[in-house]
């Protein structure tokens, strides 16, 4: 019954009875009230009225509950009452169906405070600092900033470089950075680090499929298009990737060089530099897209999903120039001039301040 009830809870559920007939809505929601009624009946403690600690416990002691992808609400109030985390499976409950950001639980090993309200739980295991193992990988990320993670998930740095040098990565890849996808790991204590990198790669390599790097009709290669997607990644916001992405395609076929500060920035090791000095463009790096032509030889960050879909469906236009102006106003054209005189305006706001990161 409570999988019922998380079927009705599901957003595209509700939007297939909401275009229903009236008739269908009206048995629906009366379907809804019996599965709800009869799952907070079912996870009572006989005698009790929704048992719970009082929200001024606090205790010292802590457990380990481990939830795994696409667990239960019901099965995770199970859990908490058992570890004596919470008083009563049925407050959790209670909790979790009224508060939408239940829904965020993340799997994996939580480290919760026992003897707790349910409201204390809830929120123990929505703080990610609480998540054992815990490797988030963020959208752009490189790989010389993911591997640091891997140490205090308590992987032994002997044991992530076998992994690195071990990993099956998809025919036709030749480097492991671009192919992290980014999202939120969590691994038991004790796990290796080459099953864990291994998921990892396993989950770029279904989210490039879903993409369609491999259904592309395109001249480019799967890994030619995670390079793409990883350049786009780098270069702007989501709303401007569709069109970088068509900006790549126009420069190549036109044999210009990319010319992508992202690139050198790569090269170099360094963030948060808007203004790239004449020196560096000349740095002796095959991933310096100002001194070489055509793509990188490899992705230069680990790309999210929207970069990818940007990356296999690029926006029709002529563009082939575009700049930042001043921070969320990214231009694009295919004259010179005027791109020329919005760099003018670029270094006007550049002088004022209005990229500083504390504006």
């Amino acid at each position: 019954m409570p999988w019922l009830l998380s079927q009705f809870l599901n957003k595209d559920y509700f939007v297939k009875i909401w275009n229903s007939s009236p008739l269908f809505r009206i048995a629906t929601a009366l379907a809804l009230v019996f599965i709800v009624t009869f799952t907070l009946h079912s996870l009572r403690i006989p005698g009790s009225t929704a048992a719970d600690y009082p929200c001024s416990s606090a205790s010292s002691e802590r457990v380990n509950i481990n939830i795994v992808s696409g667990e239960s609400g019901s099965s995770i109030a199970a859990s908490l009452e058992a570890a004596g985390v919470v008083k009563s499976a049925e407050a959790y409950f209670r909790v979790a169906v009224g508060n939408p950001e239940s829904q965020k639980v993340a799997p994996g090993n939580h480290e919760i405070d026992r003897g707790i309200c349910a409201t204390q739980a809830l929120e123990q295991l929505l703080d990610a600092p609480r998540i054992s193992g815990l490797i988030n990988i963020l959208e752009g990320a490189w790989l010389s900033e993911i591997i640091p993670q891997f140490y205090s998930a308590k992987m032994t740095k002997a044991d992530v470089a076998s992994a690195i040098r071990n990993v099956v990565k998809p025919k036709g890849f030749t480097t492991l950075e671009g192919l992290l996808f980014p999202a939120q790991y969590s691994f038991e204590e004790g796990t290796l680090a080459l099953p864990a990198i291994q998921s990892m790669v396993d989950r770029a390599e279904k989210e490039m499929r879903k993409a369609g790097f491999y259904s592309s009709k395109e001249r480019f290669t799967p890994q030619q298009l995670l390079i793409i997607a990883s350049l786009i990644q780098a270069e702007g916001n989501t709303q401007d990737f569709t069109k970088i992405s068509q900006v790549i395609r126009n420069r190549l076929t036109k044999g210009m060089p990319l010319q992508f500060d992202s690139t050198v920035h790569y090269v170099k090791k360094a963030r948060g530099n808007i203004f790239l000095s004449t020196q560096s463009t000349l740095i002796n790096s095959p991933y310096n897209t100002y001194k070489r032509y055509g793509l990188p030889p490899g992705p230069i960050n680990n790309p999210g999903a929207d970069s990818l879909r940007a990356a296999v469906s690029p926006e029709q236009g002529d563009w082939l120039f575009f700049i930042t102006v001043e921070p969320s106003d990214t231009r694009f054209t295919s004259d010179i001039n005027e791109f020329n005189n919005w760099k003018i305006e670029y270094k006007k706001n550049l002088r004022a301040g209005k990229f500083r990161s504390d504006k």
